[in-house]
């Protein structure tokens, strides 16, 4: 039987020919968090013969690489030897803000949240901008970031059924994670608020609002205050 990994013990898979996954837990961790962090810094200040993209997630680091320059068991070692080396200082994380809109329409599950929780409509908006949100990863779609950090009170299961044509923008929440959509598509996830803040940045050299590891602080405006905000050019 495999031993679960650990921060401190991760587990290497080997991904098609050309990838390695490293996995420093099971289940979202913020000590497994901070190992992937620590590994992908490391593997910047010293990268592997051939490596093309490093991918980090929740609890585990995707480090793409050339086969026709490296293979499987050479960036194993290698990643294995940064494991115990102290990369260099990273930046700090920055503060994002983002605003959200929390009147209908644009929070068509805000009771049924409510109501699952037992607490009141306003009390889920309070708790919800209370959270300590943290980017863990991007995936699924362009732009989307989740972000670790729901209140305990306000975490849930998925919808049983997914709904059709959510608009981007929409700030939805289910588990301990958040997000704010960036296109129309489908979700399970509770859909609490909508918001203008512009996640899509249209600059090629930096694409996205968040970095992973950034922080980010909702907060409230009106729907008045929505409308203005989102109205504004593109380019403000």
């Amino acid at each position: 039987m495999t031993a679960a990994p650990t921060p401190a013990r991760p587990r290497f898979t080997p991904v098609a020919d050309h990838a390695v996954l490293v996995e420093f837990a099971e289940a979202i961790d913020d000590d497994a968090h901070a190992a992937v962090l620590a590994l992908d810094r490391a593997l910047t200040d010293a990268p592997c013969t051939g490596l093309r993209e490093s991918v980090p997630a929740f609890v585990n680091l995707l480090v793409d690489f050339d086969p026709l320059l490296s293979d499987h068991a050479a960036v194993t070692a290698h990643l294995t030897a940064l494991l115990g080396v102290k990369a260099g200082r990273s930046a700090a994380p920055a503060l994002r803000e983002v605003t959200v809109c929390y009147e209908p329409p644009f929070a068509p599950d805000l009771d049924a949240v409510a109501r699952q929780t037992g607490l009141s409509p306003e009390a889920v908006v309070n708790a919800h901008l209370l959270g300590d949100y943290r980017v863990f990863m991007y995936g699924f779609a362009p732009g989307y970031a989740y972000l670790a950090g729901v209140p305990e009170a306000l975490r849930l299961d998925r919808k049983p059924t997914p709904v059709r044509g959510v608009p981007a923008g929409s700030v939805i929440i289910a588990g301990p994670q958040c997000l704010v959509t960036t296109l129309t598509m489908p979700t399970g996830w509770w859909i609490i608020g909508r918001s203008p803040t512009r996640i899509l940045t249209g600059d090629e050299a930096r694409p996205f609002l968040f970095d992973v590891g950034d922080r980010v602080q909702f907060r409230r405006v009106s729907a008045d205050d929505f409308a203005r905000m989102e109205s504004r050019p593109a380019d403000d």
